[in-house]
């Protein structure tokens, strides 16, 4: 009798620490993606500044050319599509990781890779192409900030490239474990972000430098 009594307090005390260590784990995820969003308020700040001194800039072009003579919106609007549809495949990599299909998630995230690493390609052909023809940061204040602010932007999906491909390999060797679905929403926070930027450097800096 007591024997069974034993058995199941064991059992019980299992069951409470197994739902402590989940709860744990909840609140640990939970604080660090409220972490991810405090950084991501600094980095807004950040880019607010560079927007700020793009704007202070724009028209000291020093007898150089401006956006309207260097900008071809055909081309960045391919990149602006580009990088939309990427963020359009991290969500479905998120819904596959919701519903726990591994495969889908690393499939769909290697397709976001993919079009940020396009994203990356085109802009890094557009910096070459202006510095052969002249146009490098250094010809004028406005090419400066236009290199700084593009330039960073780009670092930052860089960046994201980086980590992708470091989730990706977490996920393909550990699964789909709870740090790895906390790491996975930070990384769609991280993106999703960059994307709302790019959108104000296509608006801010090519839309209205090319009018």
């Amino acid at each position: 009798m007591s024997s069974a009594v034993l058995s199941k307090h064991s059992v019980h005390a299992h069951e409470v620490g197994h739902d402590h260590d989940h709860d744990h784990d909840h609140d640990a995820g939970g604080n660090t993606v409220f972490g991810f969003w405090l950084y991501l308020m600094t980095d807004c700040i950040l880019f607010s500044c560079v927007f700020a001194t793009y704007a202070m800039l724009v028209h000291h072009t020093a007898g150089g050319p401006s956006g309207k003579d260097i900008f071809e919106l055909p081309y960045v609007a391919v990149e602006t599509a580009i990088l939309l549809i990427s963020s359009c495949t991290y969500g479905l990599a998120m819904l596959a990781a919701h519903k726990g299909a591994k495969g889908k998630a690393i499939a769909w995230l290697g397709i976001t890779f993919l079009c940020g690493a396009a994203f990356i390609g085109m802009e890094v052909n557009e910096f070459h192409h202006l510095i052969a023809e002249g146009s490098g940061p250094s010809r004028s204040a406005f090419l400066s900030s236009f290199f700084t602010l593009v330039g960073m932007h780009g670092l930052h999906v860089s960046a994201g490239l980086l980590w992708m491909l470091v989730l990706m390999a977490q996920i393909a060797t550990r699964g789909l474990t709870a740090q790895n679905n906390t790491r996975m929403m930070c990384l769609s926070l991280f993106w999703h972000f960059l994307d709302i930027v790019w959108i104000c450097v296509f608006t801010v800096v090519y839309l209205m430098g090319a009018l």
